[in-house]
Order: structure tokens, then sequence, then C-alpha cells
């Protein structure tokens, strides 16, 4: 009976181990292209992005916030995982949630500006969002929706210190 339990065991910890990698595969995940291949636009971003904090305010849509209630998101690192994919290190304080993940997410350029799209994107312990919020020299902005719930996102990039 117990070497059953251990071959059971066994086959459990290697379909984990299979499930781990294909989601890490699946999202880029510990995956950086070479700085080497970006476009000068790209390593821009990536450089600018690098241990930075995103500080402003989001709005509700139907609720009267005077200039919008505070937000921020530690960003340690932004890297390029595939053709429109990045992954952002983020720390973030959302409603209860004090979480740090590895979030990849797509960009699409706007010119010279980059851009987060995502529609019905899932994030891990936070929920599904639909956002537009593009980054241009020290400043960012955008749009977000979450359920029922949605309205707008601003504020400055600054060094994280």
């Amino acid at each position: 009976m117990s070497r059953a339990l251990r071959i059971g065991a066994v086959v459990v910890a290697l379909a984990g181990m299979f499930g781990l990698g294909w989601i890490i595969a699946k999202t880029g995940v510990g995956q950086a292209v070479p700085i080497e291949s970006l476009t000068e636009l790209e390593r821009d971003f990536t450089e600018r992005m690098q241990n930075v904090v995103l500080v402003g305010h989001f709005t509700i849509e139907g609720r009267e916030t005077s200039g919008g209630s505070p937000e921020r998101y530690e960003i340690s690192r932004v890297a390029k995982v595939g053709d429109d994919r990045w992954r952002f290190d983020v720390h973030m304080v959302y409603g209860s949630v004090d979480a740090t993940l590895p979030v990849v997410v797509p960009i699409v350029w706007a010119g010279d500006t980059p851009m987060v799209s995502i529609t019905d994107f899932t994030i891990p312990t936070l929920g599904t969002f639909t956002a537009r919020v593009f980054f241009y020299a020290d400043r960012y902005g955008g749009s977000w929706q979450h359920g029922q719930y949605g309205g707008l996102m601003y504020g400055q990039i600054e060094a994280m210190e």
C-alpha cells in the first residue's frame, strides 16, 4: 500500500510540475527577450520603467470624488517576453489584496507611446479587467473596467526610493 501511495505522489508531483511549466511557458513569466534585440523605443521603455512608482488617482464612474482616490503601483522591472507581451513585476494594493506579481500584458504602440491594452483579462487574486493605459514621459493615464465598476486612472511615474 505504501508503494502505491509513493507512486501516486510521484504522478501528482509530475503532473504539477508539467502544469506549472505549461503556465510559465504560456504567460512568459521567467523569459525575457534579449535587450539587444529590442527596438530603440522598446529599450527606452524598459529602462524608463525600472524601479519606478506610478503615483496617482483613479475615479469610479458615477461616484463623486474630488480628484479621484489615490493609487500606487511599485514596478521593479518591465521586460518584453513576446511579440507584443510585456511582463511588469509590480507590487500593488487593490482593496484587501496586497501582492507582488509578475503581470504579463499586451503592449501596443501609438507612435512613440506604449499602451497596455487588455480586454477581459484575468489577474490572479485580483479579478478580470479591461483597460487602456498609456505611458508618456513622466505620466500615465487611461481607462479601466472591473465588473460593473469602471473609470479613469492617471498620475506621475516617479523613481522608487
